[in-house]
């Protein structure tokens, strides 16, 4: 591995991300990208009591797909990065406490997928012949965590994001064919003093923009070089500001770059306002939708960079500012 500039590092030898799979709850079932994911669900419970035992069971399955469509056995798997939303990540420990691998519990809050990716992909070049990479997010469990009870019916400002319920995965290998991931810029706290918890877009847009410019900046690419450059869950307004950050340094990226909340719903018909959020935002949408492309070889150079607010619901109550976070990986053909 080699360092590029200040904070970006390249694989001698690239990873390949060897197989994918996502599983999606019933409004994300209803949206754009519904049929690339392998399994939707048709309600929030999936048959469970809770909303935190139906969100470890999505992660459980998921897991079990993604292992199932590589062909290889659960025992083969030197190591586990998983995480969640949840407090202490019960999700992915409870959710992944039979399948008998080393685990390693990872929180990076919405930058959680990329975050384990960076973490799985330095393992592999290093130790390990294969690793897996999780997450997960509940739109009925995290809106209970850090904002209301449903039962209430709060109104949501026009700002505000549609937690993901879902989860994504990915099996990174030593050896293969590619997709590659050929390197990575971990990102830096960014705190510009945004204390709206519903203005998730606004509190994570700058830590993106810091993280890109400085991709740039240590690989001595632009724009151009890439046929997609993707953030995890800025949403409508966080992806508007990134494009004017962008532009004010210097860079435009208005004709290659989107964003996995902004995809994942359909703005018109289903009522997500700025649109996706959560850990599974960016992981359904790569696992299902992007890793496909690059399979299928639509996208050869794509730029993902998954956005986290480093906050919880104590910080929130305490009137604390929302820290952002995000991770960058290259993946190339």
């Amino acid at each position: 591995m080699k360092k590029l500039g200040k904070q970006t590092y390249k694989f001698d030898n690239p990873p390949t991300i060897l197989e994918c799979a996502s599983i999606v709850g019933p409004k994300e079932a209803q949206g754009p990208l519904s049929k690339y994911f392998d399994q939707t669900l048709e309600d929030e419970f999936w048959g469970e009591k809770t909303w935190e035992k139906a969100e470890s069971k999505i992660i459980k399955e998921t897991v079990n797909t993604v292992i199932s469509k590589a062909g290889i056995a659960s025992s083969e798997l030197d190591f586990c990065f998983a995480g969640d939303l949840l407090n202490q990540c019960i999700s992915s420990s409870f959710g992944l406490r039979e399948l008998n691998i080393p685990f390693f519990g990872v929180f990076g809050a919405c930058s959680t997928f990329v975050e384990s990716m960076i973490l799985g992909s330095i393992c592999t070049e290093s130790v390990a012949k294969y690793v897996l990479c999780a997450t997960s997010s509940h739109f009925c469990s995290a809106e209970k965590q850090f904002r209301f009870p449903l039962e209430l019916g709060n109104q949501r400002p026009q700002t505000s994001q549609w937690t993901v319920t879902g989860s994504g995965s990915c099996i990174l290998a030593k050896d293969g064919s590619g997709p590659y991931i050929t390197c990575f810029t971990p990102g830096k706290i960014v705190d510009m003093g945004i204390k709206d918890g519903n203005n998730m877009g606004a509190a994570m847009a700058p830590a993106f923009a810091d993280t890109l410019v400085s991709h740039f900046q240590d690989t001595g690419r632009n724009p151009s070089y890439y046929d997609a450059i993707i953030s995890g869950d800025l949403g409508y307004v966080g992806k508007d500001i990134v494009i004017d950050l962008l532009a004010s340094k210097g860079y435009n990226i208005k004709s290659n770059y989107n964003d996995c909340g902004v995809l994942i719903f359909d703005k018109l018909n289903q009522d997500t306002h700025s649109g996706g959020s959560g850990c599974a935002c960016c992981g359904t949408v790569f696992s299902g939708y992007f890793f496909k492309q690059l399979k299928e070889k639509k996208i050869k150079k794509m730029l993902l960079i998954a956005t986290g607010a480093l906050m919880n619901s104590t910080t929130s109550q305490q009137g604390e500012s929302i820290p952002g976070i995000a991770h960058a990986i290259s993946i190339e053909l």
